[in-house]
């Protein structure tokens, strides 16, 4: 006979089937320690690590003097901020992984000349990736970067390192702008990111300065179920 597992883990367990089926849907209230601990006969020093257990993990939240709640796991980014998508991923003790579509020289249309500031006919390194967390996707890169300031781009590993972290070695970021919207993907994209055509994605056009030199045009598309942006500002003093 195997071994029964540790009580905790069980407690652990019955809120993760409950979380994953949707029975427990985000915000929701789970059950307090007292009544987990008199249905699973168990102590409330138990029901508590398997709680504490959840809440460091990411499952769970707590709200001092009112309770326990299921937390929002989608991965998450800061709108105001230009973070490496890998870092943020394997900060969340997830793996990351990502696939290279498209890597290749380009002469710029009237759309892009426009977002990038060249001339029409100009050209620039393109490149198209899809970034993965624990095998999913979570974000659709299209990015165009100008080459006289990121020469090497065409060159560079993708698969060790990020369109961001080739950037940002070659030019540091100054200024950034950000053009946020909802968006149904096209049969393409939902293919790519693995979501029904009907699924809402967060669309995300970011273009980035180094200085006086805009770097990169980046148009970024994440699956609105397993994504969320956060904007923190700081309000005035009187």
């Amino acid at each position: 006979m195997s071994p029964q597992p540790p009580r905790y883990k069980v407690i652990k367990q019955y809120l993760l089937d409950r979380i994953h089926s949707g029975e427990f849907p985000v915000d929701h209230q789970i059950p307090p320690e007292e009544a987990l601990a008199e249905t699973f006969g168990v102590s409330r020093m138990t029901a508590n690590k398997a709680i504490r257990d959840l809440v460091q993990e990411g499952y769970l939240w707590r709200q001092s003097g009112i309770g326990t709640f299921v937390a929002d796991r989608r991965s998450e980014s800061p709108l105001v901020e230009i973070n490496n998508i890998a870092d943020e991923v394997r900060g969340r003790g997830h793996e990351y992984a990502s696939r290279v579509l498209t890597l290749e020289s380009v002469v710029a249309d009237d759309e892009i000349a426009m977002r990038m500031g060249v001339k029409v006919g100009t050209r620039l390194y393109h490149s198209r990736l899809i970034h993965l967390e624990n095998g999913r996707p979570i974000q659709l890169e299209n990015r165009y970067v100008n080459p006289r300031w990121v020469p090497a781009y065409l060159d560079a590993d993708f698969h060790r390192h990020t369109p961001n972290e080739v950037l940002v070695a070659a030019c540091p970021i100054s200024d950034m702008e950000h053009i946020v919207e909802a968006i149904l993907p096209d049969i393409e994209i939902a293919l790519q990111l693995d979501v029904a055509e009907a699924m809402p994605c967060l669309s995300v056009r970011r273009r980035t300065w180094s200085g006086d030199r805009l770097i990169s045009y980046a148009h970024l598309i994440h699956p609105g179920d397993r994504y969320k942006l956060r904007s923190m500002a700081h309000a005035p003093t009187a």
